[in-house]
C-alpha cells in the first residue's frame, strides 16, 4: 500500500495513469477532463479549437504528455540525439526575483528548441557521454557515464559567457497530491540544517516564492525542491514547456531580445482558462501510487533490510504523513510510503550542476521518491535515472551518490554479490 488509500493496484503500462480510488463521481469527472488536457496537444493560434490554442511562440513539447508519456518518466537523448522528455534549465550568474534564478537576458530561464511557423528556434542541443567506472570490493566493475551538451545554431545571439545550466528530464507524476500534503510542520521534523545529531546527514528545505500565497514557503516539487505546488509547478511546466500562459504566469515564455526580432504580442488574457487549469491540477494531484509488488519476497525482505544499514533511508524516508487535505479529504492524515524526505541533500561534486537555484547549491538536489521505481521499464521502456538521466539503472545510480551519501556508496561498495542483487530487488519492489 505505498499511497495508503491512494494505491492502485495494476502493474500494466497503465500503473501511473489510474486515478485514485477514493474519488466520487465529479471528482472522476474533474480527473478525466484533465487527463484528456494532459494528453492531447496544444496548437498554433488562432484555432478552431481555442480551448487548445496558443502554442509557442517558443516550446519544448506539444503537450504535457510529451515529456510524461503515460504519467511517467523521460528519458534523456542518446549521443547526438535531439532533446525530447529533457529540457535545459539556464541561468546567468547572479540572483533573480525572491532570490530564485537569474534568468539569461536572451535566453530567459530554459532552452526552448521548438518554435511555431515564422519563429525561429532559440538553440539546437545535443549531448555526450563521457565514461568512467566503478570497482566493487568484488572485482566487479560497472561503467559510469557524464553527460556533456553542446549548443548550435543560438537563435538570437550569444547567452551569457558564463550560462549555468542543467539538464533535467521529466519525472513520474504519481503521488503528488500525497506529497503536497505533508504539512510544513512534519517537513520541518526531519531538517537537520547543520547536522546536530552528527550522522553526516543535513537535510534542509529550499525556501521558494510561492505565486499563489505572495511569499517565500518550504519548496518539495522539482529536482532542487524549486516549486512549492502542484499547481505552481504546472503552470511553470504550460509557460515553460509548452508557452502557454496562465492567470499565474501571464507573460509569454520568451525575452524582450528574443520578441524584438519578430511580431508578438503580449497575451491579454491567459491561454488556458482557469476552469481547464484547474482540472489538469487536479488530474496530477489525484494520480494514484501503483501498489508494492514481492513486498514479502525473502530476497526482497533482504534488501529492505540492507537498504537500511547502508543508510539509505535516513534520506528514502520509508514513510510519511499528510495533513488536512481539503478539497480532496480522502488524502487527509494517511501514511505513505514514497521514500523520501522531501528535502535538499549535499550529494557531491559528482552530481553537482554548477547551477543553484533559490537556497539550493548547485550540489544539493531534493531527495527523489522511489516509488514506482521498478516499473518504469513497464511503463516507459527504460531505467535511466537521476536529474538527467545518466544512471542506466539502480546500480549506477547509487553509484553516483556522494557528499553526504558517500558514506552509503561506499557500504554498498563493499556488499557482495547476492547483496547487491538483493538490495536491487528491493528497489524494484517499490
Amino acid at each position: 500500500m505505498s499511497g495508503g488509500p491512494a494505491t492502485v493496484f495494476d502493474a500494466t503500462r497503465d500503473a501511473f495513469s489510474l486515478p485514485v480510488p477514493l474519488l466520487d463521481d465529479t471528482a472522476k469527472r474533474a480527473f478525466f477532463v484533465g487527463n484528456s488536457f494532459f494528453n492531447q496537444n496544444w496548437v498554433v493560434a488562432p484555432a478552431s479549437v481555442s480551448s487548445r490554442d496558443g502554442l509557442g511562440p517558443l516550446f519544448n513539447a506539444r503537450s504535457c504528455s510529451g515529456c510524461h508519456f503515460k504519467d511517467g518518466r523521460g528519458r534523456p537523448p542518446e549521443a547526438s540525439e535531439p532533446l525530447a522528455t529533457t529540457v535545459l534549465r539556464i541561468s546567468a550568474p547572479g540572483e533573480g526575483p525572491h532570490g530564485g534564478p537569474l534568468p539569461d537576458r536572451v535566453y530567459g530561464d530554459q532552452i526552448q528548441g521548438s518554435a511555431i511557423p515564422g519563429i525561429v528556434p532559440e538553440a539546437d542541443v545535443t549531448v555526450e557521454y563521457d565514461e568512467s567506472s566503478a570497482t566493487f570490493d568484488d572485482g566487479e566493475r560497472v561503467s559510469l557515464r557524464r553527460p556533456r551538451y553542446h549548443f548550435a545554431h543560438w537563435g538570437y545571439g550569444l547567452p551569457d559567457p558564463a550560462l549555468q545550466i542543467s539538464a533535467r528530464v521529466a519525472p513520474a507524476m504519481v503521488g503528488l497530491g500525497l506529497l503536497e500534503g505533508v504539512s510544513e510542520q512534519d517537513l520541518a521534523l526531519h531538517v537537520d540544517a547543520n547536522d546536530a545529531d552528527h550522522d553526516g546527514i543535513s537535510g534542509r528545505t529550499n525556501r521558494v516564492w510561492s505565486e499563489q500565497l505572495g511569499r517565500m514557503v518550504s519548496g518539495r516539487f522539482g529536482w532542487k525542491a524549486e516549486q512549492p505546488s502542484v499547481a505552481q509547478q504546472t503552470a511553470g511546466a504550460l509557460r515553460g514547456d509548452i508557452g502557454i500562459s496562465s492567470a499565474m504566469f501571464l507573460l509569454q515564455n520568451h525575452t524582450e531580445a528574443e520578441s524584438a526580432t519578430w511580431a508578438t504580442s503580449a497575451a491579454e488574457q491567459p491561454e488556458i482558462a482557469a476552469e481547464t487549469f484547474s482540472k489538469l491540477v487536479f488530474y496530477a494531484r489525484t494520480l494514484g501510487v501503483p501498489a508494492r509488488r514481492s513486498a514479502t519476497d525473502s530476497v526482497v525482505r533482504q534488501g529492505a533490510a540492507l537498504f537500511v544499514s547502508a543508510g539509505c533511508a535516513s534520506c528514502h524516508l520509508p514513510a510519511l504523513r499528510t495533513g488536512n487535505v481539503p478539497d480532496v479529504p480522502g488524502l487527509s492524515h494517511v501514511e505513505f510510503h514514497a521514500y523520501t524526505d522531501l528535502l535538499l541533500h549535499d550529494m557531491g561534486e559528482g552530481l553537482s550542476d554548477h547551477r543553484p537555484a533559490y537556497e539550493a547549491q548547485g550540489a544539493e538536489w531534493r531527495t527523489a521518491p522511489l516509488w514506482g521505481l521498478g516499473l518504469l521499464a513497464t511503463v516507459n521502456g527504460h531505467t535511466l535515472l537521476l536529474h538527467d538521466g545518466r544512471a542506466r539503472g539502480t546500480t549506477e545510480a547509487i553509484l553516483w551518490h556522494g557528499g553526504e551519501a558517500a558514506p552509503s556508496r561506499e557500504r554498498f561498495l563493499r556488499m557482495n554479490r547476492s547483496d547487491r542483487r538483493a538490495m536491487s530487488a528491493f528497489l524494484d519492489s517499490l
